[in-house]
């Protein structure tokens, strides 16, 4: 079973910044040798729009079978409200 890592823009942009990138880069290797599957959303998607090109252009060209896109739902809205309420 492949583990699914959900992951925002500012991991994809680690790979790309030197005081992260060693850190990140092992994360992708894996992701790229198909430890890891990465799930990102909307969210993801929205704030990449205004990221540097390389950083745009890696979760585009990253081979479909190791990521996946999933839909924000109001259970995730409602849940994200609760976690932030009880701190």
């Amino acid at each position: 079973m492949i583990h699914r890592i959900y992951i925002d823009t500012s991991v994809i942009g680690g790979l790309f910044d030197i005081e992260f990138s060693e850190d990140t880069k092992p994360f992708f290797d894996r992701v790229e040798n198909g430890e890891f599957k990465i799930v990102y959303s909307e969210i993801t998607n929205d704030e990449l729009a205004n990221a540097p090109e390389r950083v745009r252009n890696y979760l585009k060209g990253l081979n479909s079978k190791l990521k996946e896109f999933v839909e924000i739902s109001q259970e995730a809205v409602n849940l994200a409200d609760t976690y932030i309420r009880r701190k």
